[in-house]
């Protein structure tokens, strides 16, 4: 698997004695997990999953509760190019990494290393040093221009703890 990879899911904690998983879907629909044909780990290994009600899915090949136990925490991934081109002034978010970061003004703030999302919503890494995160917002990335190669990023106010004043 020559060319770059797009998250789509990960696999969750075996459900019952027969080999069901929960799955975890990034895409825009649960659905979206299984419309790009077979799934792939990090090391290249293959999944056919077939999706069941309640964020379940039956993985081919898998018939018990260890084996699932096993892959529970799989990341599953497609190769970018079996993803349909995004539409006119969309973009996919694997298609931020690797841009160079910059100020309104130019200056360098290092490059998209990743795109991470835990349930908050969606940040950049970006390189450093230092090394940075920043939330995937409007207001924190007002442009994103893939062809050009960059995202324009409005840095957040930094805040430090201190001692407060009621510490006295």
């Amino acid at each position: 698997m020559g060319e770059g990879l797009v998250l789509l899911g990960e696999i969750g904690r075996p459900h019952g004695v027969r080999g069901l998983v929960r799955v975890r879907s990034f895409t825009a629909t649960p659905e979206g997990l299984t419309a790009y044909g077979p799934l792939f780990d990090g090391r290249g290994r293959r999944f056919v999953l077939t999706l069941l009600a309640g964020g379940l899915a039956r993985i081919e090949g898998v018939t018990d509760r260890s084996a699932a136990a096993a892959l529970t925490g799989t990341k599953l991934y497609v190769p970018r190019s079996a993803l349909p081109p995004p539409g006119e002034e969309e973009f996919y978010l694997a298609d931020l990494e690797g841009l160079r970061a910059e100020t309104m003004g130019g200056e360098s703030l290092g490059t998209v290393l990743a795109v991470e999302d835990h349930g908050a919503g969606a940040f950049l890494v970006l390189s450093g040093p230092p090394e940075r995160l920043v939330p995937f917002t409007r207001a924190a990335v007002p442009l994103v221009d893939v062809t050009g190669g960059r995202v324009v990023v409005v840095p957040p106010v930094e805040v430090t703890a201190g001692p407060s004043e009621d510490a006295a």
